[in-house]
């Protein structure tokens, strides 16, 4: 193929003429002829081949002969090498000879067909001219010319084609000439490979001795090697043996310390599984118990809020029972008034002696605590400091009672709690009584409890008397309880309680501004906690908060105070500021001086005039949280004996410092197991207040993700040294304290010898600080190694930290420290750098050399790639990663097409080691593309009056967010949301609306460019066309009044032109971007409703000329539609499920079926209780030049789409004022199908749920019409029903409708009538109306069925007729015979009938009714009595009597015998003769027997003489008859004869013979060619005789006749 092409090359560059000379030049050329042979070739080749020769004679003619045959074999070589090239110059040239002959002739067709167009262009000239035509007579001779000028071209290139056809064949001429005079030559040079070969069979032969006898040594040396090989395998077999034995030994050594070493590591799993399955316990346990908890205060808060419901509304119930009782007594209203002053007298009194008790017990406190203060220092003088340490001290005594009140011991815990409240009666002390009357009575009152409570945060007392266990709690005196109030009687005390009840009432307003009522919070605290922090017991701590107030108006703030427990420790200072307006702010001093050690939290409350709100407050003492920087000290890879160190920080956040000690997880440590009196709220202090705190609401986040694993299980890294600490280490939490019991030591494996702790394990940790420690690896066996250790604190608060070390022992001499080098996600064509590091522990130099593999290093690179690496020491290389867009190709296996990670391997040989050490590097590469979704956007026409918006997407394909933003972009153009600058995330996809608004008339193509954060540019092509139209309306925008449903608006507006010149110069004129300006004259407007709008313009369609205005109506009739019916349904049941939430589920389901009675129902009162809906519409108004009245008839008007405006119109709706209440509301009276001739009434009630009466008036009904209103009513009363009644009565089968328009000057009521007058049809199973019966053996019968189905909904009376038995078949009888007519006047379709003078056909049932929508099957028998062809029939259905549905011919033929012929041409008449024709004997039969002749007539249609036409073609069918007769024969044969001569002819006929069975019949296809003989004008005629075998023997005569036509 290659030879050809470059040959085809060739015969191409050969087309011009001057190719074809220089060609012919170089074979003239003497140079280029070959030269004819030397007197060597003619004599005999000199290639000779070496014999041996007996005598010296002959050496030197041999010497003689070696010299001269390398000068023949060179003549030769140049001999084969000219006849090679002159055949292939032979083939080249034969082709390019081929080529330019046809090229010659196509030139010649062309100037033939070139001349002919001539010719006919001439005789048009001609033509033309004598018509005077003379611009045709221009164009025609224009075309002359060229085709002149064409010719000559063709001539031109006929006669080079003919100059290079001649060289060529002379060149071809010479070569053949040459190839002659080397005929010789070629002849030897076949004799000489002929010696050559006989030569060199020679050779082999010698060749093959030589070998044969160096094969018999071989295999004499492969005998002797395979002595001496046995005899060094049974020494290498003994050496073997020894080892073997050897290898046994050590072996059983090594499994035996193996399965000491197993056994060690199977011991050390059982035991760390067993401690983690009883962790686990301990841990579900712990959940559940938890969740128990949860359960029963959920229960709790749901009785708790149960109970305040029922007691607000108990007290509800009572307040409107006492304003009943108090309404129905006729109580005096100035009375009232009084009392409700007297009472805010009263109040105000309370507030001033509350603030006054206050401020009095501030002072007492703190005059108490500053002379327990005294009384301590003092007594820390005097007191010897044994009694001291044997004392309790305030904490274990308040941790003790608070232990009892848990249990429910208030009675014990009041007897050994030493602070307690004493009654003085002694005179001796007067000061103290009164100051302990100066308590509140809260105090006082508050129970034993709250009292020893208070006391235990009180220091010793400065009188002891006070404080002993002797003295009796102070009760207070019967008499003052139940001392009765000055001047107050029983009635007073009623006012004055229920006063007091209503007084917050009253105090707290509701704050409205614009119709909003304030909801919150009324004022802001910055900061919103007040937090001392880490405070210590004796100073002073101030803080000042600004409360701003966040209501609408002015509001008023007063300070309440703080919670009863903080009183003692917080003092709170504030001026109130008086009306405070809205967004002003005030200050707070708040003051803590702290007297115990404890954790406190509380509020403190203020009041506004919008109701009370709160600050929190918190207080926390110094507390130790300490930490672990890390979990895991991981030592990755590490020679065996070298030691590597690693440091852990312990760190303690907090301001109390503690002591530490670092000990193994297996080893013990005695710690106090005293019992540690400790307060409930110091149980959870460590950093947020304790493991519970934590839990619970990991708790139930864990309930909600099942899949997820629980917060118990996976705890943070800061928690989980908490929670594995405190669980083996501390014990059952009793309600005194907690005690730790002293764990046993465990023996030290082997392998955690390797990890040991450095010199500092144990010590002291200062507030905010932190201490390192070393871990140190010491690897001894190459391995993994896997140590835990702990960290114990003296303070019990801290719990016990756990961490792990773990280490790999390796032998190699070089390692990698960093194994997995991670580049994060990277982009492609980015390029990223890394510094791998390696290392050595041998003591020589070390080779390296880093290797990439092949897929990959076209994009990871290492510098240096061979390195020398020192003596226990490390090396450095640069690792650069450059991935490019081929990297998912080139890596194969090493890249996830589907993560986008690369899992490079890098191996580093290494000198001297066998093992290579390798590393991979690990990357997510990504791409850095943004893709703007379409990429090009054509806005299309747009007019200056309007804005077109599209929705464009931004795809980042990348794995990183990445920055963006749209810049530059035209005025025209604006981009949201943030004006195109955004953020996208990885694998995200932002929406972006574009809006285009054109400023004038022009084509706009412009460019939107998107840039990344590195700088990459995308590109959104957009395009549009602005457009000035010629027309404009006064209103874009038309907002209607509200409208009733059914009810109609009008609004008007007017379509103006403006367009008076067609010169930009003065204004802008209207034009589609650059065209032409629009032409000066009428315009044409045409205003496009949507379709199933409620909206109606008039007129629509209209002309405005140059400066004039054309008035539009538009009107709304509102509807309420499906679409919106069902919205407005949706929010109904909204409502209604709002206002009962007990209704039943169906009520809520949102699909109900449109037909239902549900669904009716609830249209009906939606159409009663409709609130409103709104619908905008946007009508486009297309516009064209031209006036509207001087188009042609209905020829439209050229409107230009891009010159459209649009009209929005806002359609409100509001409830009509008469309703359809009958039929569940339908507008619609659907009287159904009705017969035609038949009258049905319906009636509808109207009613009016309008306040007001409303006379009433109808439209007028069609008087032609099916549809009329029997009885009209004047006036409907408000919330009245009326029945009007509609008759229907259909005269023909049609579909009926109208509109009844029910018209009042509330709006307009519609109903529409429909109806449809049936009429009675049926449908036949039947096709074409013809029942074939086909063919049945004499006095035989077979059946058929058909149906007849009832397509109306009425049932129908269906009777079945035959023509032969009709009455009016008598009156065809006196006409002329039908086999007298022609074929085609005859008009009798009832043929043959039985000789007996029964109906040849009959049909079962006869008479019947057909139910709607039903089918009934019907059964036709065929039963001749005799032979005939033509047996025939026509079968009427009629309903009810007198119409007539279908008619059915039916058709059958009759045979004496089982077989027939069907085909051909007709050659008879289908009546039957009247005499009856006799019935001979069988014998006298086929005595008798006369051949049947059969008509086939093939017409060859030829249409054109050039494309051959498909041959003629004809069918017959021969059958064999299903019958019930016993019969010698079960088929029939068929055979023709004369087949040779008919195919002679041109006839082809298949098949000539064959079988058919019983019920069956087969085709035999006659086809006609004409033949090269056959004479147009004379019709081709043959016969060919068909004979047929079956019960009786027939004998058909077909006689075949063929012509030719010119048309089918």
């Amino acid at each position: 193929m290659e030879e050809d092409a470059g040959l085809f090359a060739k015969v191409e560059a050969l087309d011009s003429v001057p190719l074809v000379e220089t060609e012919r030049d170089k074979l003239e050329d003497p140079g280029f002829e070959v030269a004819s042979p030397p007197p060597e070739a003619e004599d005999e080749p000199h290639v000779r081949c070496s014999r041996p020769e007996k005598g010296h004679s002959a050496t030197s003619a041999n010497k003689r002969e070696e010299k001269t045959a390398p000068r023949d074999r060179i003549q030769a070589l140049h001999l084969r090498r000219t006849l090679d090239h002159l055949e292939k110059l032979h083939r080249e040239k034969d082709v390019f000879i081929e080529k330019t002959r046809e090229e010659l002739r196509a030139c010649r067709q062309r100037a033939g067909l070139l001349t002919e167009q001539q010719d006919s262009v001439a005789a048009r000239v001609a033509t033309e001219r004598e018509a005077t035509n003379m611009a045709a007579v221009g164009r025609l001779q224009a075309l002359s010319g060229r085709l002149r000028v064409e010719l000559e071209k063709e001539q031109c290139l006929q006669a080079r084609a003919v100059a290079t056809l001649r060289d060529s064949e002379s060149a071809m001429w010479h070569i053949e000439i040459q190839e002659g005079r080397l005929e010789g030559v070629r002849k030897r040079a076949q004799e000489e490979a002929t010696s050559a070969r006989r030569c060199l069979q020679v050779q082999a032969a010698r060749r093959l001795h030589r070998e044969e006898e160096a094969l018999v040594k071989v295999e004499r040396n492969r005998l002797l090697r395979v002595r001496r090989s046995m005899y060094l395998q049974k020494e290498h077999g003994v050496r073997h043996q020894r080892l073997v034995e050897d290898a046994q030994k050590n072996h059983k050594v090594a499994v035996k310390l193996l399965k000491a070493s197993l056994g060690r590591i199977r011991e050390q799993e059982r035991k760390e599984r067993k401690e983690s399955l009883e962790h686990l316990k301990r841990r579900m346990e712990a959940v559940l118990a938890l969740k128990g908890s949860i359960a029963a205060n959920r229960e709790t808060l749901r009785k708790f809020q149960a109970w305040g419901q029922a007691k607000a509304a108990l007290a509800e119930q009572r307040a409107q029972v006492e304003k009943a009782e108090i309404l129905a007594h006729g109580g005096d209203a100035f009375k009232h008034l009084f009392h409700q002053r007297r009472y805010q007298e009263l109040e105000a009194q309370n507030r001033a002696f509350e603030e006054e008790q206050r401020l009095r017990k501030q002072e007492i406190v703190s005059r108490i605590l500053k002379e327990e203060a005294k009384e301590d220092a003092r007594k820390k003088k005097a007191c010897p400091p044994a009694k001291a340490t044997a004392r309790l001290t305030l904490r274990d005594k308040a941790w003790s009672y608070v232990a009892h009140i848990c249990e429910g011991k208030a009675t014990a815990a009041m007897t050994c709690c030493p602070l307690q409240l004493q009654e003085i009666d002694s005179p001796a002390h007067p000061r103290t009584s009164r100051l302990v009357e100066a308590v509140s009575s809260e105090s006082v009152q508050g129970g034993s409890g709250n009292v020893t409570g208070k006391s235990g945060m009180l220091a010793e007392p400065e009188i002891p008397g006070l404080w002993s266990e002797d003295c009796d709690s102070y009760q207070v005196p019967k008499e003052d309880m139940d001392q009765k109030p000055v001047r107050g009687t029983k009635v007073d005390k009623d006012i004055l309680a229920r006063t007091v009840e209503q007084l917050p009432s009253r105090i707290v307003h509701k704050q409205v501004a614009s119709g909003h009522s304030f909801k919150g919070q009324p004022f802001h605290s910055k900061p919103k906690l007040i937090h001392f922090k880490d405070f210590d017991i004796g100073k002073v701590y101030k803080k000042k908060i600004r409360l701003v107030n966040a209501t609408y108006m002015i509001n008023y703030c007063k300070l309440v105070g703080v919670e009863e427990h903080l009183k003692d420790f917080v003092h709170i200072d504030f001026d109130p500021p008086g009306p405070m307006s809205a967004g002003m702010s005030c200050e707070v001093l708040v003051t803590f001086k702290p007297m115990i050690n404890k954790d406190l939290e509380g509020n403190v409350s203020f009041l506004a005039q919008t109701g009370g709100f709160s600050i929190p407050l918190k207080c926390s003492t110094k507390k130790c949280s300490v930490s672990l920087d890390k979990e895991l000290v991981d030592f990755g890879s590490c020679v065996v004996g070298e030691t590597a160190s690693q440091a852990i920080t312990l760190t303690n956040i907090g301001s109390l410092g503690t002591r530490f000690r670092f000990l193994r997880a297996s080893e013990s440590c005695e710690v106090d197991t005293s019992p540690l009196a400790l307060n409930t709220s110091d149980l959870f202090t460590y950093k947020d207040k304790g493991f519970y705190d934590k839990i619970v609401p990991s708790f139930s986040e864990g309930q909600k993700d099942g899949d997820e694993s629980s917060p118990l299980d996976t705890p943070s890294p800061k928690e989980s040294g908490k929670l594995g600490s405190k669980e083996p280490e501390v014990g059952p939490v009793e309600s005194e304290g907690m005690t730790v019991p002293t764990i046993t030591a465990l023996p030290v494996g082997e392998d955690q010898a390797e990890i040991s702790l450095g010199e500092v394990t144990e010590g002291d940790i200062s507030p905010f600080s932190s201490i390192r420690v070393p871990i140190i690896f010491t690897p001894v066996i190459p391995g993994a190694v896997h140590t835990r250790f702990k960290v114990m604190f003296k303070n019990q608060q801290c719990p016990t930290l756990c961490f792990r070390a773990v280490g790999v022992a390796m032998d190699v001499p070089v390692w990698v420290p960093k194994p997995q080098v991670d580049l994060k996600i990277c982009m492609y064509d980015r390029l990223y750098q890394d510094s791998v590091l390696v290392r050595t522990r041998s003591k020589a130099t070390l080779r390296l050399t880093f290797e990439v593999c092949k897929e990959l290093r076209a994009h990871i690179e290492l510098l240096p790639e061979t390195g020398y690496i020192q003596a226990l020491s490390s090396y450095s290389v640069q690792l650069k990663f450059l991935p490019r867009h081929s990297l998912p190709e080139d890596a194969g296996k090493y890249f996830d097409k589907e993560t986008r990670v690369l899992e490079a391997p890098v191996t580093i040989q290494v000198s001297d080691q066998i093992k290579p050490v390798g590393f991979t590097v690990h990357a997510i590469v990504t791409t850095s593309d943004l893709e703007l979704k379409p990429p090009e956007v054509d806005f299309g026409y747009c007019t200056i009056y309007e804005a077109i918006r599209t929705q464009v997407s931004l795809c980042n394909h990348s794995l990183l967010p990445q920055e963006f933003g749209f810049v530059g972009l035209p005025k025209f153009v604006d981009i949201q949301p943030n004006d195109g600058f955004g953020t996208i995330l990885p694998l995200e996809t932002l929406h972006l609306d574009v809006t285009f608004q054109p400023s004038e008339a022009k084509e706009y193509d412009f460019e939107l460019l998107c840039k990344s954060e590195i700088s990459r540019c995308f590109r959104l092509t957009c395009r549009a066309v602005g457009v000035h139209p010629p027309l404009d309306l006064s209103h874009h925008q038309i907002k209607f009044a509200a409208t009733s449903l059914y009810g109609t608006s009008v609004a008007t507006l007017y379509v103006i032109n403006s367009h008076l010149s067609t010169s930009p110069l003065t204004h802008s004129v209207p034009r589609i971007g650059s065209e032409d300006a629009s032409p000066v004259g009428p315009t044409t407007f045409e205003f496009l409703l949507p379709p199933d709008s409620p909206i109606t313009i008039s007129p629509s369609v209209g002309t405005v000329l140059p400066g004039k205005a054309r008035k539009d109506t538009a009107t709304p009739r509102k509807d309420l539609q499906r679409p919106s019916f069902s919205r407005l349904q949706l929010q109904d049941r909204g409502q209604l499920v709002q206002a009962s939430p007990r209704q039943p589920l169906e009520l809520q389901k949102p699909d109900v079926n449109s037909s239902s009675d549900e669904y009716l129902a609830a249209q009906a009162a939606l159409a009663r209780s409709f609130q409103g809906k709104f619908d905008k519409f946007v009508v486009p108004c297309v516009l064209a030049s031209g006036d509207i009245k001087d188009r042609k008839g209905m020829e439209p008007l050229s409107f230009s789409p891009h010159n459209t405006l649009f009209l929005e119109l806002w359609c409100p709706a509001v409830a009509p004022a008469i309703v359809v209440t009958s039929d569940k509301g339908k507008t619609i009276s659907n009287f159904g199908d009705i017969a035609v001739g038949h009258r049905c009434i319906k009636k509808v009630s109207i009613q009016n749920i309008s306040s007001e009466d409303l006379a009433v008036d109808f439209s007028v009904l069609n008087p032609s019409g099916p549809f009329v209103l029997l009885n009209p009513i004047r006036e409907l009363p408000a919330g009245e029903t009326r029945v009007l009644a509609l008759s229907f009565s259909p005269q023909e089968s049609v579909l009926a409708q109208e509109m009844l328009d029910i018209i009042t000057r509330r709006g307009t009521l519609s109903l529409t009538l429909m109806g449809t007058g049936v009429a009675s049809t049926i449908t036949c199973s039947i096709e074409g109306g013809v029942l074939n019966m086909g063919y049945v053996i004499a006095r035989e019968s077979v059946s058929s069925g058909f149906q007849l189905q009832n397509n109306s909904p009425l049932p129908i009376k269906f009777s079945m007729r035959l023509d032969s038995l009709s009455n009016g078949r008598t009156e065809g009888r006196q006409q002329v015979p039908q086999f007298l007519a022609s074929r085609d006047q005859r008009t009798d379709i009832v043929g043959t009938q039985n000789l007996s003078g029964q109906s040849v056909f009959s049909v079962v049932p006869v008479e019947g009714i057909l139910e709607p929508s039903r089918a009934q099957d019907f059964t036709v028998t065929f039963s001749p009595d005799h032979e005939s062809l033509y047996f025939s029939d026509q079968l009427q259905v009629t309903l009810f009597d007198k119409m007539l549905s279908h008619q059915i011919l039916l058709k059958g033929a009759a045979r004496e015998h089982m077989m027939f012929v069907e085909g051909g041409d007709p050659l008879d008449v289908p009546v039957e003769s009247l005499t009856m024709t006799p019935t001979l004997a069988l014998e006298r039969r086929e005595e008798a027997e006369e051949l049947k002749p059969i008509l086939v007539t093939l017409n060859y249609v030829q249409l054109d003489t050039d494309t051959p036409a498909p041959p003629a073609t004809r069918e017959l069918q021969v059958g064999c008859i299903r019958t019930t007769q016993l019969t010698p024969k079960k088929s029939i044969e068929f055979s023709l004869d004369s087949i040779a001569s008919l195919q002679h002819k041109g006839f082809t006929i298949e098949p000539s013979r064959g079988a058919v069975e019983r019920g069956q019949t087969k085709t035999i296809s006659i086809s006609w060619v004409p033949p090269a003989y056959f004479d147009p004008d004379h019709p081709l005629t043959a016969s060919a005789l068909l004979q047929l075998r079956g019960d009786v023997k027939e004998t058909y005569k077909v006689l075949l006749v063929a012509q030719v036509v010119t048309s089918p």
